[in-house]
């Protein structure tokens, strides 16, 4: 790929994996019972560098990834691995716009996707990963706008590539991906996803608000504050006809998250929307008390009124229920 940054550095022999992961996925020293096991694993890793293979190579990948310990460190340190998955990525760009992806292709490149999140996901290769800029490769992905299901499982497995990133507390994570603009990629999946991607996309804006610099970064100027405040309100008003007690978490979160800032929290006193001061949603939340507690504590922080549950009975009285 001519345009691969030059942190794409593959440090293993040429065509081959370095012995002491192989043995490391294998549970150790390599013993003459897991030797197949070891076979299987390296020949299908050398053969994700091979273009007639891949696809199986992936398929089988698929399949048992989350058995195989310590294939992160495998996967980035072995000979052309990561160019080859990121040679799967950039080939189905031509088929985003006009939308001409198959159910096919996307499955073939999710599988590609799913390899990547691995290696956002493990502490030895994380930012070696975020380094390598590797993310930016995804964002085309998360620009589509078509809502059939092979773009929409592209969506998601994309959002899960940057779940994983931030799902560990880090501001070097939070600031690499302010600075490459994810926010209004995400707040584009909010609008227009599933509501599986729409919750994925709203963990990630959440996360991002939790890092000091992700709340300042939305709070310092209007625009972002109310680009963010009008899609968390829609997505208010949509759960009101289609509720998700998932969903509704992550966005009271980021609410509240928002509160914690003195000029975003005067501005919620006016936008704050109005199906999260009544009870609306008192049936959704009746059996998830972690959140109750969150929008009681958002509303007192606004200071707006604390709502009366249906069928009689305070906000508090059913907090201690």
């Amino acid at each position: 790929m001519a345009n691969m940054p030059q942190s794409l550095s593959m440090n293993g022999p040429f065509g081959g994996v370095p012995s002491g992961l192989v043995r490391n996925i294998a549970g150790g020293a390599a013993q003459p019972s897991n030797d197949r096991n070891v076979v299987s694993v390296e020949q299908l890793v050398i053969d994700l560098s091979n273009p007639e293979l891949r696809e199986n190579a992936l398929l089988e990948f698929s399949k048992k990834r989350v058995m195989i310990q310590d294939l992160a460190p495998l996967l980035w340190n072995s000979f052309g691995t990561i160019a080859a998955l990121l040679q799967e990525i950039v080939s189905i760009y031509p088929l985003l716009s006009p939308p001409n992806l198959t159910t096919t292709q996307s499955n073939r490149v999710c599988n590609a996707l799913a390899l990547l999140q691995c290696v956002a996901s493990h502490p030895d290769t994380r930012m070696l990963f975020l380094n390598a800029h590797i993310p930016l490769y995804l964002y085309p992905f998360l620009n589509t706008s078509s809502k059939s299901r092979p773009f929409e499982y592209l969506r998601l497995t994309s959002l899960g590539v940057i779940g994983a990133l931030v799902k560990f507390d880090g501001s070097e994570v939070i600031s690499f991906l302010l600075s490459t603009e994810i926010i209004p990629l995400c707040l584009r999946t909010m609008e227009m996803g599933s509501d599986l991607t729409k919750t994925v996309a709203t963990f990630i804006v959440q996360k991002i608000l939790m890092d000091d610099i992700g709340l300042d970064y939305i709070c310092t100027t209007a625009e972002r504050f109310f680009a963010v405040g009008q899609v968390l309100q829609n997505m208010v008003v949509s759960l009101a006809e289609q509720p998700s007690s998932r969903l509704l978490k992550h966005i009271i979160r980021c609410y509240l998250r928002l509160s914690d800032n003195p000029r975003a929290r005067d501005a919620l006193r006016s936008c704050l929307p109005d199906m999260l001061q009544d009870a609306t949603f008192s049936s959704c939340l009746r059996e998830d008390p972690t959140t109750m507690k969150w929008l009681h504590q958002l509303l007192l922080t606004v200071g707006v009124r604390v709502p009366t549950l249906q069928g009689g009975g305070g906000f508090d009285r059913m907090l201690m229920n």
